[in-house]
């Protein structure tokens, strides 16, 4: 009979399903036949404790506070890991897990894994976000805790017996940074799912009248510069006189209160849509409405290396891009993409406006993000290096066994 393996994912930033990358890993690993289950926080929309979907099987936690200063996230971090570890024993006595998959942040999972290794469970890190540079990115300083972030990080990198790098930039982190032999760490990219994400006939009324739409979709957080969007677009309204242009801004965070305030104060809330966190429905209604999409993410060292899941949505769309000039998100759009001068909010506007003026450059290089989109970053080109990580595995635990002689760790389940 065939073996049935079985992976526990756990994650802390978001709750599944909504976590697209994540539950994009679960379906994959699930269609190849492995068992899924989840450990991941309540949200909005996914506030049920236990619950099974598409044959995953989900458990979920609150979460005390959502961080915002250090001891806020102390806290957060802290109330995440009991909850993680008291529910990863519920799993394994119920569902069981020959693996633990674990997605950061925070860097704190690898104190699971290398409890449950002491009983042959396997440790697969997920790298999304870089802890140190986050960290950096959120206070501007470089601390104690900025060195403890590196710590954290080389101690999960140790824990792995494999890790899944985002981008080649996180890989060689792993590699460099982490002492990770290379061929323990493997690219997955956070492809778009052209299932998901539809083209769809635009819908006017989002445009509040005004004759162009720019879009934008991702977490109202301090890095992901926001703030320099609404001064980009007090210049467009204001500096440049356009006023023909919404801007609509779709996704919810720990800034998204703080936003509005600042759009009221420099004087544009009424050219800027603030939608909070919604559906797909509405997200993908506004994303296909836009002329033009915009990341305005700070150019920083976390954001310099990082791929953004908006940037590869965009363009899955068909939609032309504008974004401040980052080594990752250049690699990711190439000419789909308009990069406007580092943290430059009067460049920024000026090339939202640029593109806004040339309708055939829009199309030109939405149809040049589309094409890239199904011809290399599609999901379905990541899904079989996922595969492969886990194929790493087995045959990792089949020489072991061979070597030892006992039994393994991903053993026949009958």
């Amino acid at each position: 009979m065939s073996l049935r393996r079985r992976v526990l994912m756990l994650v802390e930033n978001l709750p599944s399903p909504f976590d697209r990358r994540v539950w994009q890993e679960a379906t994959t690993l699930r269609d190849a036949g492995y068992v899924v289950s989840i450990v991941c926080p309540t949200g909005k929309g996914c506030e049920k404790k236990f619950e099974t979907i598409e044959g995953i099987a989900i458990w979920r936690y609150r979460l005390p506070v959502e961080g915002q200063g250090a001891s806020g996230y102390a806290l957060e971090y802290s109330a995440a890991l009991l909850q993680s570890f008291v529910l990863c024993w519920r799993v394994l006595l119920t569902r069981g897990f020959d693996v633990i998959h674990a997605c950061n942040p925070p860097d704190l999972f690898f104190l699971i894994g290398r409890f449950f290794k002491l009983f042959g469970k396997k440790f697969v890190f997920d790298h999304h976000d870089l802890g140190p540079e986050l960290y950096e990115a959120k206070f501007g300083r470089r601390d104690f805790f900025y060195r403890l972030m590196l710590r954290l990080e080389r101690w999960t990198f140790r824990t792995a017996d494999v890790s899944i790098a985002t981008n080649e930039s996180y890989r060689r982190i792993a590699i460099e940074r982490g002492g990770m032999a290379p061929d323990r760490v493997i690219v997955v990219r956070s492809g778009p799912s052209l299932e998901r994400m539809k083209i769809r006939p635009p819908d006017e009324r989002l445009k509040r009248g005004r004759r162009h739409l720019v879009g934008y979709v991702g977490v109202m957080g301090r890095q992901e510069g926001i703030d320099y969007l609404l001064r980009a677009v007090r210049h467009v309204v204001f500096g440049m006189g356009r006023s023909d242009i919404q801007f609509g801004l779709v996704g919810g965070g720990t800034s998204l209160e703080a936003m509005r305030a600042l759009a009221a104060e420099l004087g544009v809330a009424g050219f800027v849509t603030f939608t909070g966190r919604v559906p797909d429905e509405e997200m993908l209604a506004m994303l296909n409405t836009a002329d033009v999409c915009v990341n305005p993410d700070i150019a920083n060292e976390m954001n310099d290396k990082s791929t953004m899941n908006k940037i590869m949505e965009y363009m899955a769309l068909g939609k032309p891009i504008v974004q401040f000039d980052l080594a990752e998100g250049r690699a990711s759009a190439r000419a789909a993409s308009l990069y406007a001068k580092q943290n430059d909010t009067v460049d920024l506007a000026a090339k939202i406006v640029e593109l806004i003026d040339d309708p055939a450059r829009r199309a030109e290089m939405g149809s040049c993000g589309r094409r890239r989109v199904e011809d290399e970053l599609e999901w379905r080109h990541e899904a079989p290096k996922l595969l492969a990580a886990y194929d790493s595995l087995r045959s990792a635990s089949s020489s072991q066994r061979q070597a030892s002689g006992r039994s393994g760790l991903l053993s026949p389940r009958r």
